[in-house]
This record gives structure tokens, sequence and C-alpha cells, in this order.
């Protein structure tokens, strides 16, 4: 009795350990993306400005119009790539479709020859193929997925990826501009919030792809903090060649 109550204990804990993360990205990576690039090029768009000696509204109205402009053309890039990827990939399963319904021995056939490639005995390779041919919509699922590595039932949305897409951009690239719409008249509460968001960012990314949170922070601090030192000593540079 004891080793059936340790046994299903065992199955319980695999059970509940078992799961995966969301690795299709239909949300995450145009977030992620949009976060970052929001933070990172509204915070260079901003010190690139500053270092020309402009005046602090000059760089808020700077900021709010890379904010407007970056969240728009996020969403819109995001949703056409998408968009033609999905596309394609329905072009690619109507002509599966096809063949499944003009050559259905053909493509039972096929399906039998990919199970034996990885190993199944010829009989009951030709087995399971013939069982899963059986229904139409399962046939053509399993031959996406063997075929094309892609799962009919779950292709990203165009729609999901541009609301992500402008959300995060906007919601990012608003860091670096919260100081200045608060009364704030100098840059440095500006970058401090923004190179700030992007640590706190790259930490919580860690936390989706289990990589170490402060390494990922660092690395977008990193980065980020090398952009806009590199902007603010362009527009100096412009500002003493042009004045």
């Amino acid at each position: 009795m004891a080793i059936i109550e340790t046994e299903a204990a065992l199955h319980e804990a695999h059970r509940d350990n078992h799961t995966h993360r969301d690795v299709n990205g239909g949300w995450l990576r145009p977030a992620v993306f949009g976060a970052m690039d929001g933070l990172v090029s509204n915070l260079a768009l901003m010190t690139g400005v500053a270092g020309g000696a402009v005046s602090h509204q000059t760089i808020v109205l700077s900021g709010l119009a890379g904010l407007a402009a970056g969240a728009f053309s996020m969403a819109a890039g995001e949703y056409t790539s998408v968009a033609s990827q999905r596309e394609l990939v329905e072009a690619e399963l109507a002509v599966e479709r096809r063949e499944l319904r003009k050559h259905p021995e053909d493509e039972e056939a096929e399906l039998a020859a990919l199970y034996e490639a990885r190993g199944v005995d010829a009989d009951l390779a030709r087995a399971v193929a013939a069982q899963l041919s059986r229904d139409p919509e399962l046939a053509l699922e399993i031959h996406a997925r063997e075929e094309l590595g892609i799962d009919p039932g779950d292709l990203p949305s165009p729609l999901v990826a541009a609301v992500s897409s402008f959300g995060s951009f906007a919601l990012g690239a608003l860091l670096p501009v919260l100081p200045y719409l608060l009364g704030a008249t100098a840059l440095w509460p500006a970058v401090l919030l923004a190179l700030l968001g992007l640590f706190l960012c790259g930490a919580v990314v860690a936390k989706v792809t289990a990589r170490s949170w402060w390494f990922s922070g660092l690395r977008q601090l990193a980065l980020g903090g090398a952009a806009a030192g590199v902007t603010y000593a362009l527009g100096s540079f412009f500002e003493t060649a042009v004045g």
C-alpha cells in the first residue's frame, strides 16, 4: 500500500511540475521587444536632443512625439509581419488539405514513412498512419506538425501582436518622459528612471526565460545606458558644429 501511495505521489508531483512556458511568442516577443525598444529609443532620442542644449519643453515634446510615432510604427510593423506569416502558413495548409483530399493514399503512405524514419516498426507505422488518416482534420494537423513544424490551431494573432507592441512600447517610452510631466526640469531624473526601468524589464524577462535576473537586468541597463550616452555625445557634437 505504501508503495502504491508513493508511486501516486510521484506521478502527481511529475504532473504538477512538468509544465512548460509559452514559447510560441504570440504575445511575449512583441511585448518584450516593444518595451525594451520604447525605453531605449525614447531615452536615446531625449538624451540626444538634450545634448543639443535645448529647453526642457523641447525635450518633452521630442519624447512625446517619439512615444506616439514609435508605438504606432511598432504596432503597424508587428501586425503586417505576423499577418504575412499567418497568411503564408494558411496557404501551405491549404496546399496540404488539397493533397489530402486528392491523394489520400499517398499522404497516408507519406505519414507512415515519416514514422518509420523515426524508428517505428513498418507495420505499426502503417497502422498508426491509417488510423490517424480516418479524420481529415486530424490528418491535416498531423501532417502540418510533421512536415511544416506548425500547429494549425495555435497560429499567432496579428491583432494580439499589434496591441502588445503598441502598449508595451508606449509604456516603455513613457518612463523617460514621466519625470518631465511631473515637473522635473533636468535630464538626470529621466535618465535614472529609464535605466531603472531597463534593469527591471531585463529582470522580469529573466523570470520568463529562466535566465539569471541580475545578468539580464544589467545587460539591458548597459545597452540602454550606452545608447543614451552615445546619442547625448552626438547631440552635443552637432550642437557645437551647428552653433
